[in-house]
């Protein structure tokens, strides 16, 4: 009898979970050894994270228990870090353990970018996880209350959000819409507080979003309150706040960082071909170097037909788990893989309450419906993952 394969699935992102969560429907019993590896023993939604992070809703709304989405006779789940890969040896090295495989899935997710910018690293935060976005909450209410006590101290009362993508609007959108209760709970005059969001591009969103829905978002969040500075980089971040390139100092308690994300550096290390941390992979989701070796996510690189990288994104991830569970049935059974097509089902930016921005089809919408079509796709989501009872117990309706 010929040995059971072994699938080891790294990160439990959208396309990690994605992909466990197919390969549970797609495997008879005992087809696969299916293993999952995460740090955490949850799934959080990255979309969500923005949220919370600004205090405007529960972190707990943003995070998923694994086992409620996995079949533990289906599917092993492993609480570890992974510290390596060795792709030659086809081993996962573990915190406490070692994991051996046929197939690998890595879906590790991505780390901030930091350009090179000096103090970054040591005095930004970023909104990367469930606990990052906890601290965030409390820091941002902890400078209210410490400016109670140091009145002259307005940096407390000065936030910077560096970068105007989609993860930097929808931040500086929910806390404009925070500050007001914040400024009740703790007795403060809202025209002390300051929020800037500093972005190197000469306009906010990504790249090629239609130029009338940017300035539709820029206007809503500068009647808001929002402070944009365009054409700006931060040249250095500080514990006293951002030098800007033009020599501008902003001081700050409070810098977060939102300006960029690169591959997991742990693929570098592994000698897989990467660019700030990124594998290219084939059609078929495959590493160049190893034909049973799939990236998902953050760290993979996707080519669009004009030849240049989609940027990684949760919808992505998504549909990049579904084509590797394919490939993984496809590659033990010797039935036919599929080429990975994205396709594009719409993309949406929420400015904070019942405002957003957004594109989907060939039709472009904003305020009040581009607000709910944003919750749509979140339940959409939801119910890819854990079906009706996860949209009941995590969806937001209304």
């Amino acid at each position: 009898m010929s040995r059971i394969p072994r699938i080891v699935i790294l990160g439990a992102g959208y396309g990690g979970i994605v992909t466990a969560i197919r390969l549970q429907k797609e495997l008879n019993y005992n087809e696969a050894d299916v293993t999952l590896v995460n740090k955490h023993d949850y799934h959080y939604i990255t979309t969500h994270l923005h949220m919370p992070a600004a205090g405007t809703d529960n972190p707990e709304k943003a995070r998923v228990d694994i086992s409620k989405l996995i079949d533990e006779f289906k599917v092993d789940f492993v609480k570890a870090t992974v510290l390596q890969i060795k792709p030659q040896e086809k081993k996962i090295i573990l915190a406490d353990s070692t994991l051996s495989y046929d197939y690998l899935v890595i879906g590790l997710g991505g780390e901030p970018e930091t350009f090179g910018i000096p103090g970054l690293l040591d005095y930004a935060m970023n909104i990367r996880s469930i606990n990052s976005v906890r601290f965030i909450r409390e820091h941002i209410e902890y400078q209210f209350a410490k400016y109670k006590r140091e009145p002259f101290r307005k940096d407390y009362l000065t936030f910077v959000v560096g970068g105007a993508g989609f993860t930097g609007i929808e931040f500086v959108g929910e806390l404009a819409d925070r500050v007001p209760e914040l400024c009740k709970e703790f007795d403060v005059d809202p025209s002390l507080v300051k929020i800037y969001n500093v972005e190197a591009a000469p306009t906010a969103l990504p790249p090629g979003f239609p130029t009338d829905l940017v300035e539709y978002a820029i206007n809503a969040l500068t009647n808001k309150g929002v402070i944009f500075k365009f054409s700006t980089a931060i040249k250095e971040c500080t514990q006293d706040g951002v030098v800007l390139a033009n020599g501008e100092v902003i001081k700050s308690s409070t810098v977060i960082w939102t300006g960029g994300v690169r591959g997991n550096r742990i693929l570098e290390e592994a000698g897989f071909e990467t660019a700030r941390g990124r594998v290219k992979v084939d059609q078929y989701l495959r590493t160049n170097e190893y034909d049973n070796v799939y990236v998902v996510g953050d760290c993979s690189i996707v080519m669009n037909d004009e030849g240049r990288p989609y940027p990684p994104t949760a919808q992505i991830a998504t549909q990049q788990g579904d084509v590797v569970a394919h490939n993984l049935v496809a590659s033990i059974r010797n039935t036919a893989p599929k080429s990975f097509k994205f396709s594009n089902k719409g993309t949406v930016a929420s400015l904070g309450k019942n405002e957003a921005v957004g594109v989907v089809g060939s039709s472009k919408i904003k305020g009040f419906s581009a607000s709910l079509m944003k919750k749509a796709i979140d339940l959409r989501y939801l119910y890819i993952i854990g079906g009706i009872p996860l949209v009941i117990k995590k969806g937001k309706f209304f």
